[in-house]
């Protein structure tokens, strides 16, 4: 059975001020459309909405006194008191900071530096929101699982499967054993294989590719330690999923698709993780990465590309 929001949440302290808009664009796809009217107002007006009671908000947003009470919850304060506090809170470190001077959607005709300066904000935004709210108990545990792994198999596709490429070689350059899998039957034929001690990592920003759950099934099957990257920490590969790394639900516009602002976040967690496994094997890994830069040293002189 599907974990729902709540008991993904449960057990956490609330959320940090800052941390509060980011949970609210993670979560928001989750919830019902009243409690979306209650979250938008919070990360939207922090400042405003703090000063309201309940039922002020409540009324502000056309919804009633229980709505703001589940919704609160959800994200994660035991009630609305101490949703206030950090509506004040993430208020006051607004009004100390400087405001974003770009916030408007790329537009057709933009020319092309206003591109260069909204994608910027945007990709700055993403890893934001998704170091805010990334989870680093799992994070650790996921470290942990790695560093010890007999065998490691990725699963993503499309812009995910590329992500999963790039964690892949960069867990070979330290000497692991790490397989990245984007076509569906090989990733299922290869989660076969797995057992305790191996370690499979579904990547999916929507957390319902098929493609991708069905071999973390298997592998979860198998015995081995599963663990998820996605954007909705409530989707059906949470399932099967022993560790779950949540990425940034970033605006999506027409000329922004969702598969670039996830893979921005994507790639941060897949560092996150790199990083802390090549800490945690530093006496292997540091000898490892210096042999594999080495090995490749002659391909980046201008002598070696002449031979």
């Amino acid at each position: 059975m599907t974990p729902n929001v709540k008991e993904i949440f449960a057990g956490e302290a609330p959320p940090a001020p800052a941390a509060l808009a980011a949970k609210v664009r993670t979560l928001a796809p989750s919830m019902t459309r009243s409690m979306q009217r209650v979250a938008e107002a919070v990360a939207g007006d922090p400042a405003g909405c703090a000063a309201l009671t309940v039922t002020g908000l409540a009324e502000l947003t056309g919804t009633s006194e229980a709505t703001v009470v589940r919704t609160a919850r959800l994200l994660g304060y035991p009630g609305y008191r101490d949703l206030r506090l950090a509506l004040a809170g993430l208020a006051a470190q607004q009004q100390s900071g400087r405001a974003p001077a770009v916030t408007a959607d790329i537009a057709v005709d933009d020319p092309i530096a206003d591109v260069v300066a909204k994608l910027a904000y945007d990709e700055q935004q993403t890893l934001a929101d998704t170091a805010a709210g990334l989870d680093t108990v799992q994070l650790g545990a996921a470290v942990t699982a790695l560093a010890a792994a007999r065998r490691i198999d990725i699963y993503g596709v499309g812009a995910s499967g590329l992500v999963g490429q790039d964690l892949a070689q960069k867990l070979l350059r330290i000497g692991l054993i790490a397989h990245p899998h984007s076509d569906p039957h090989l990733a299922v034929t290869n989660a076969v294989q797995l057992r305790a001690k191996d370690v499979a990592i579904a990547i999916t920003h929507s957390g319902s590719t098929g493609d991708v759950i069905e071999p973390l099934r298997v592998a979860f099957e198998r015995g081995a330690t599963t663990v998820a990257i996605t954007g909705r920490p409530d989707g059906p590969v949470t399932q099967y999923a022993d560790h779950i790394l949540t990425t940034s639900t970033a605006r999506e516009s027409e000329l922004r698709p969702a598969a670039m602002s996830s893979r921005t976040s994507q790639l941060l967690v897949v560092d996150c993780l790199f990083v802390g496994v090549a800490q945690r094997t530093y006496e292997t890994a540091a000898p490892a990465l210096s042999a594999s830069y080495e090995a490749l040293a002659h391909r980046h002189s201008p002598r070696g590309r002449m031979r």
